[in-house]
């Protein structure tokens, strides 16, 4: 972006207006949180006042009471050029466009360049690729994934506070979160202190770092690369011939042959051999009548005939199901193999999706369960070579197939929160009974995705479920800065708040030139954990404490979605500031050069 066009960019929000196009959890929490952190006027751009998240939206108003930062609205079916002309796109400072469809989205961004070439446009974008190209052709455009931003909470919820979630940082640095007392203390460099956690509440940012169990720490080891291709054995996959059903069946069949074959070795004085031959040929329809037969002979051999008219048929017709069965499970990828210690994963949408791949990044195996063959990640999950269970996840059968019983943890992502909770409680029930039956194994981690906080604590209250994200609320705040003009470079979910990691410039005359890093840092707001250095272009972990900030510089925070808001206007640059006087470069410090050996 240009410096004119950042200059209009990053003028005071609560003198500009903003378009959002869309009618999800994700337009209605990026409203709000426009509204409310911002104090930005918004006009919304809805399919209906009806439809999904529209009439909540309709009917927002600011925390502040303030009646003139009441969302206006204006309903159209289609985002034709009239319609985005009418919502003011060519005064807007910026325009989200945040459809739950690709299509949707990009058509609508290529109407809007059209309208105001200068316009910042934030687009909501799952595929990857295509957002790609859509950034490098559409000039001022931020490309965001919902579900790229929240999948990292989903999984670290899953997997326990002991896994690390991984942060790029700008200049290709990494840093982790991680549990303070999980930490080398002679090896990890901690770069800040996140949360204060063993509270019923947690405290984020505190003004204690030493006292913060949660960190954040400067790595440099890579990801664990994903696990190879599982491949089905062969001797694995015959087991899911003998379906229920058919073993019932053979046991049957056995039986009835072990029964008649004593009875024939008893009255004809046969030995075992001779009498399971006579059986077979009787059941066959193939022995001969005798008249002069005992009775008990009589009677079984005509038992032994009618069963075989009868069970022989049936074990045919189950032999052949459960071999078509098998096929279809093995073609599909479902199970072919016990498994234990995996993640169910319940709902493979965008989230979901996104989730699946980053537990198979960290080489946890996965289950995938979706109601429906099409979903998203159903392709994604068997092109990893994880199993997929096709089915209705609040039916008992279809979690006991995917061994809910044996699971690690169930993670829940399907769009709905009644669906969510009710597949919850079914798989928790599952694995508790399979552990008082065995009285062995850690207690199931429930991970759920809910969108109404209140529903959410409650849900925590009544039936223990303390795990639950949403994805609208990790996701809004890093749409909301970029619609400022500010790059969110990532979240960290503390529970079900979230804390923004974000690159900022120091503008022009803003407040924060001249003033010193530590007069950024607000306990439990804002953390600098490193300044970027514009003219050599270092990025500082250890903060200088005697150097002012300069408009060349950046600075890359951690702070909650109100600091955020609060520590943008402060880097606004001032159009009348001053020329730059020259600074000199920030020097490396280079170790004394060591001693020659003296032996």
């Amino acid at each position: 972006m240009s410096d004119d066009t950042r200059q209009g960019t990053e003028a005071d929000p609560t003198s500009q207006r903003f378009v959002v196009c869309g009618d999800g959890a994700l337009a209605r929490r990026l409203v709000a949180e426009l509204v409310d952190r911002y104090g930005a006027a918004v006009t919304v751009v809805l399919s209906s006042l009806t439809d999904n998240h529209a009439p909540d939206i309709a009917e927002l108003a600011a925390e502040t009471g303030a009646v003139g930062l009441r969302p206006e609205v204006v309903v159209a079916r289609r985002l034709t050029g009239e319609v985005l002309d009418r919502a003011g796109v060519r005064d807007a400072a910026a325009v989200a466009l945040v459809h739950e469809d690709d299509v949707t989205n990009v058509d609508a961004a290529m109407v809007v360049r059209e309208l105001a070439p200068e316009v910042r446009l934030v687009v909501r974008l799952f595929n990857p690729v295509l957002g790609e190209g859509v950034a490098a052709m559409l000039g001022d455009c931020a490309v965001l994934s919902g579900s790229e931003i929240a999948a990292p909470a989903f999984v670290a919820a899953a997997l326990g506070d002991d896994t690390p979630t991984y942060l790029r940082l700008p200049d290709d640095e990494l840093v982790r979160t991680a549990v303070r007392s999980a930490l080398d203390p002679t090896g990890a460099e901690v770069v800040c202190g996140l949360a204060v956690t063993d509270g019923p509440e947690p405290v984020v940012l505190p003004a204690d770092q030493a006292a913060a169990d949660l960190v954040l720490v400067r790595t440099y080891s890579r990801r664990r690369t994903a696990p190879p291709r599982r491949r089905p054995r062969l001797l694995r996959a015959v087991a899911l011939v003998l379906s229920r059903n058919l073993r019932l069946a053979l046991a049957a069949t056995v039986g009835l042959f072990a029964v008649a074959s004593a009875l024939f070795a008893y009255t004809r004085s046969l030995n075992p051999a001779e009498a399971g031959y006579l059986t077979l040929l009787t059941a066959l329809g193939s022995a001969e009548t005798d008249p002069s037969a005992p009775l008990i002979e009589k009677v079984t051999a005509v038992v032994l005939v009618v069963a075989g008219l009868a069970l022989l048929p049936t074990v045919t017709a189950l032999m052949v199901d459960s071999l078509v069965h098998a096929r279809l499970a093995v073609a599909a990828g479902g199970l072919t193999d016990p498994i234990d210690n995996h993640v169910v994963l319940v709902g493979v949408g965008n989230i979901g999706t996104r989730v699946m791949e980053e537990l198979h990044s960290f080489g946890v195996p996965v289950v995938a369960v979706d109601r429906i063959d099409s979903a998203r990640g159903v392709a994604v999950a068997r092109g990893l070579g994880l199993p997929v269970i096709v089915g209705d996840a609040t039916r008992p059968e279809t979690l006991r197939a995917a061994s809910v019983h044996t699971c690690r943890a169930l993670v829940v992502l399907t769009s709905d929160d009644v669906t969510n909770l009710e597949t919850a409680l079914s798989g928790r029930s599952a694995h508790q009974a399979h552990q008082a039956a065995a009285t062995i194994g850690p207690p199931l981690r429930v991970v759920l995705r809910l969108f109404d906080d209140g529903f959410a604590e409650r849900i925590e209250r009544t039936f223990g479920i303390n795990q639950s994200r949403s994805v609208s609320y990790l996701a809004a705040p890093a749409f909301a800065a970029a619609m400022m003009g500010r790059e969110v470079i990532d979240t960290i979910s503390v529970g079900r708040r979230v804390l923004l990691v974000a690159d900022l410039p120091v503008g022009a005359g803003s407040d924060l030139e001249g003033r010193y890093c530590h007069e950024v840092v607000q306990p439990g707001a804002v953390r600098v954990i490193a300044m970027r250095t514009g003219r050599a272009g270092q990025t500082i972990w250890s903060l200088p404490e005697r150097r002012p900030l300069v408009r060349t510089d950046r600075l890359v925070v951690v702070a909650t979605r109100a600091g955020l808001a609060a520590l943008l206007p402060r880097t606004v640059p001032n159009p009348d500031a001053p020329p730059l006087a020259d600074v000199a470069p920030m020097r490396l410090l280079v170790p004394p050069p060591r001693p020659p050996d003296e032996s």
